[in-house]
């Protein structure tokens, strides 16, 4: 797909196939993230791939709702606040904006693949972060549930309800 045909037919996916997904296609999406750009290239993120049952339970133990459990994979994007860069002006930490970036490419990317997924940031972290055993200075900050989608899920083509143009652009 061209990148606008991407851009427009991504669609929030809150269903899927219970179909595995392949190796190659999980590192695809997590090299789109790799190539991202971060502040002074610190590139701060780790990314785990949850991919096995134990991993999956933990995952779905910190956000318990029902559409969730259908993916058959996560991705879960972590931030290191030792390695990120913080503005010298006023201390200003970037981590969440580079994850915010490297996960927007892999979501993009995951459409391009004809897959499925949805930001999820509304999840408990101490219980990822217990469940993973995440380092200390490691912040888990978004959750991707990765599957193909129920064709019946997925949103028709059109326009996204979005504010206009002249409603978010200042000409200076």
């Amino acid at each position: 797909m061209k990148l606008d045909e991407i851009i427009h037919s991504r669609r929030s996916v809150r269903k899927f196939k219970s179909q595995p997904i392949e190796p190659d296609i999980i590192e695809s999406i997590i090299e789109s993230a790799r190539l991202a750009p971060s502040a002074v290239n610190f590139q701060p993120w780790k990314f785990y791939v949850c991919a096995s049952e134990e991993a999956k339970r933990a995952i779905r133990e910190s956000y318990p709702r029902e559409w969730f459990n259908s993916a058959p994979l996560y991705i879960l994007a972590c931030g290191d606040h030792r390695q990120s860069w913080k503005r010298q002006v006023d201390g200003k930490d970037h981590l969440d904006i580079d994850i915010a970036i490297a996960v927007e490419h892999m979501v993009l990317k995951i459409t391009d693949l004809g897959l499925g997924t949805c930001w999820v940031c509304n999840f408990n972290p101490d219980v990822i972060k217990e469940k993973l055993s995440l380092d200390e200075g490691v912040e888990p900050i978004a959750l991707l549930p990765v599957g193909y989608p129920q064709t019946e899920e997925v949103a028709p083509a059109g326009e996204k309800k979005r504010k206009a143009l002249n409603e978010i652009t200042i000409w200076v």
